[in-house]
């Protein structure tokens, strides 16, 4: 079950231990006063959040240096220096190097999140000394009257004291109902506001809050979740660590009391095995490449709240949009008004029900405010009653003592099964894009639970636009291209979206459907499959259309900007918003968009693609080292003959065809859609080079047992064999080749070619004889072939998998 984290906080300071102040019922007119804010500010009472958003300093050097790997360097370094065999101690230097490298890239990847969080720092509106002021949530105190509308996220847990708003719980609780929270109610830290406003006094806050606690209580039994490919690391290294003591005492034994070698060889030998076996900068070049990725999300304005999602943002396959503020701009306008009934409702009626409804009215989402800003004209109505507008609704209301009750909303939600009546009027309308309203007086009181459509009197449709984002084609274009299906997800008439997402130039806009007419799983399950546009949709339809969709193996990206989008980003595998949107939306979301530019949406998927990708790639160049060493080392086991290579000889094997070209492939462009998982991608690549490894050098060894030759010519051709099949998989590795990855192969080949060649003695390379330099000329052509053969072998084999799979699948569509 992964798991989604509520954006996170700049810390500006450790929060202060608490001494008792007394409680203040403050007015909530006037709030609190500047001294009592800074009374409790001083006493411990702010609300501080209860974690750093990113680790200190200090967290990042030890967990850099303080390894289990880093541990097993140490010892077998000290086993080294006590047999006197300094020359075979330069993996040492390597992996200080490393977890320098690893200290440095993260420091400077937290420098720059750091600034970020505080640019992006949540934010409420507080009443103090009767002005409303907007403060960032760190610094509201216990006893403060903060102002709640729609959209935002309640920052700590308090009691209304004016006003009416419905709440969504979902994030807290799990039930997605909205709730009606009147003066004395309380409220949850963690939940959102639907609709209306109120003002509440806040009664606990920072780590006491509800959303605290309940994160505190769950970190006692439940780690932090890991992407996939973190998880498969972690499970290999925990392999690899499990191993390494039986197989290495097992080697010593073996080389000391059977092969009555010396003391130092047997030591030499068996710490040779064990580096072979260790993915030493694997684990380091996973989480550099990570840090750096956030790093370059950070500089476009992308705020990643979890490391996590990078890896998803790869296998992205799915992207759900909503509409407005993602596919057009947010705001919106009014374009025309149609009378309906002209003798009963005149144009002078329509607009003054209008000017009093929406004076009533809270302007709390956009179409509110473009209707406000047409119909602003003053009103002596009064409104006895107002029924805020929400998702699941699509309309609000208003009672006008002397005057009558009116409602404002989507036309098919308040005619109900009457919309017929209207139907011809409004197509027109949605075809062109326009999203439409019906204002219309209603017979008796609205309720939120339902209308009656016999007691509705259409009054006039009001058309509204939002203007296509100019980059919006070009966008999904760019999606089109890398085989990531867009599916429009909106509150509005299907129609309408259908157009919008027509002149947005989106794959598949008229297959569109109205979210009313489904209602089983199996409903969704089939909509999901066959259309691109949903119209109509209420905030639970998205989740469940998030749902489905994974359901059937997508992996989904939902962006959105409104509290209608909240259950929908927490559920997608990637949620993304806009950071002009609510705060509720940016909190559940994964990623924040600060320039809340869609644009931006390709590069910041390209760059998932690209990191993911490459950290493939350069994992399959480490796993070669390790499957080799492992096999070897297990079958030198029950075998009569040396280990082959030295410590020295693996450390420079491993600079020449690993740790170099490693970190240069990590930060290259890549952004083709990553399939399949981490371990089996990164295997399939691997094995080939790996066993070619072990085949050739158990020839070697066989050429040694039968013609005597001396162990350092052993030891010499391995090594050079093994760094001549480095250069071959790196060759496979860098496929398909441009001009950087040739210099990139050219440079490490003849690296390795001067470095045996001129300065073979100062990595462990002996003179050879005519004979094992014959031998060595053979082997180097067989490696080459029996590279070939399997590469061609895996391939192969992959076909005929993916061909079963493939009938497999037809089969079981047929059934």
């Amino acid at each position: 079950m992964k798991q989604k984290h509520a954006r996170k906080r700049a810390l500006p300071e450790p929060p202060k231990p608490r001494r008792e102040v007394p409680r203040v019922n403050a007015d909530p007119e006037q709030g609190l006063s500047l001294h009592q804010v800074k009374e409790r500010q001083q006493h411990g009472w702010a609300n501080d959040p209860v974690e750093s958003p990113t680790k200190t300093v200090g967290e990042i050097v030890r967990e850099n240096v303080c390894t289990f790997f880093n541990f097993i360097f140490v010892v077998l370094a000290a086993l080294l220096i006590a047999v006197g065999s300094f020359e075979d101690m330069l993996f040492l230097l390597i992996a200080a190097a490393n977890t320098g490298i690893g200290i440095f890239q993260q420091l400077r990847s937290k420098q720059t999140i750091d600034k970020l969080n505080l640019l992006a720092a949540p934010r409420a509106n507080v009443v103090r000394e009767g002005n409303l002021i907007s403060v960032p949530s760190a610094q509201l105190v216990r006893d403060d009257v903060a102002e709640l509308s729609s959209g935002d996220q309640i920052p700590a847990d308090a009691t209304v004291l004016s006003g009416q708003i419905q709440v969504n719980e979902a994030l807290i609780t799990g039930e997605a109902d909205a709730i009606t929270k009147a003066p004395g109610d309380e409220l949850l830290s963690g939940s959102f506001v639907v609709s209306g406003r109120c003002r509440a006094r806040l009664d606990r806050v920072g780590a006491e809050s509800y959303a605290a606690r309940l994160t505190t209580e769950a970190k006692k039994d439940v780690t932090v979740g890991k992407s996939e490919m973190m998880s498969s690391l972690d499970k290999l290294i925990r392999v690899i660590g499990i191993l390494l003591v039986p197989i290495g005492v097992a080697l010593f034994v073996k080389e000391f009391v059977f092969l009555e070698r010396t003391a130092q060889e047997a030591v030499i030998s068996m710490v040779a095995a064990l580096i072979g076996m260790i993915p030493e900068g694997l684990y380091l070049l996973t989480s550099v490449a990570l840090a750096v990725s956030m790093l370059r999300l950070a500089r476009g304005k992308v705020l990643a709240q979890d490391m996590n999602c990078i890896e998803t943002l790869a296998r992205v396959d799915v992207l759900c949009v909503d509409k407005t503020g993602t596919i057009t701009e947010p705001h919106m306008e009014v374009g025309e008004v149609v009378y309906l009934d002209e003798e009963k409702y005149a144009e002078t009626v329509v607009t003054e029900t209008l000017n009093a409804f929406y004076q009533s009215m809270e302007a709390d989402n956009d179409t509110a405010r473009a209707m406000q800003q047409k119909f602003h004209g003053k009103s002596l109505w009064h409104a006895a009653q107002t029924i805020p507008f929400t998702s699941a609704t699509k309309w609000s209301g208003a009672v006008f003592p002397g005057h009558g009750s009116f409602v404002v909303g989507a036309p098919e939600f308040i005619m109900g099964n009457r919309y017929a009546d209207l139907k011809e009027a409004v197509d027109p309308w949605s075809e062109k894009g326009y999203r439409v309203l019906l204002a219309a007086e209603y017979d008796g009181v609205p309720d939120q639970k339902g209308l009656d459509p016999r007691r509705v009197s259409p009054m006039a449709l009001i058309a509204l636009s939002n203007r296509i984002r100019p980059a919006a084609p070009k966008t999904f274009r760019y999606f089109a291209e890398q085989g990531v299906a867009v599916k429009v997800i909106s509150g509005d008439n299907p129609v309408t979206v259908a157009e919008v997402a027509r002149q947005a130039e989106i794959p598949g806009a008229e297959k569109y459907v109205d979210a009313a007419t489904l209602q089983s799983d199996a409903d969704f399950d089939r909509a999901v499959r066959e259309y691109t546009v949903f119209g109509r949709v209420t905030p639970n339809q998205k989740r469940r259309l998030v749902r489905a969709l994974q359901k059937q193996g997508h992996t989904v990206a939902m962006t959105g900007d409104g509290v209608n989008d909240v259950l929908a980003l927490k559920d997608a595998d990637c949620g993304i918003a806009m950071a002009s949107g609510s705060d509720a939306a940016c909190h559940a979301a994964q990623l924040v968009l600060l320039n809340s530019d869609f644009s931006a949406m390709p590069k910041v998927v390209a760059e998932g693609r690209r990191v993911i990708n490459n950290i493939q790639r350069a994992a399959a160049l480490y796993l070669v080292k390790n499957i080799f060493s492992f096999l070897l080392a297990v079958i030198s086991l029950f075998a009569t003959f040396p280990y082959p290579v030295t410590p020295l000889q693996l450390s420079f094997l491993s600079a020449i065809t690993i740790g170099v070209p490693s970190f240069f492939l990590a930060l290259e462009p890549n952004h083709s859609l990553v399939k399949g998982k981490f371990l089996a991608n990164v295997f399939r690549s691997a094995l080939p080079g790996g066993l070619t490894d072990l085949i050739v050098v158990l020839g070697v060894e066989a050429f040694y047992l039968v013609f005597g030759f001396a162990e350092s010519e052993l030891s010499t051709m391995s090594a050079i064999l093994l760094v001549v099949i480095g250069i071959l998989v790196l060759y496979e590795v860098c496929k398909p080749f441009d001009w950087k990855r040739r210099v990139l192969w050219g440079a490490m080949a003849g690296s390795g070619l001067v470095c045996i060649l001129w300065f073979g003695e100062s990595f462990g390379l002996s003179q050879l004889s005519l004979e094992a330099f014959l031998v060595l000329l053979v082997f180097l052509f067989a490696a080459y072939a029996i590279m070939r053969f399997m590469l061609g072998l895996f391939d192969a084999g992959e076909t005929l998998w993916n061909g079963t799979r493939r009938l497999g699948r037809r089969v079981v569509r047929r059934r």
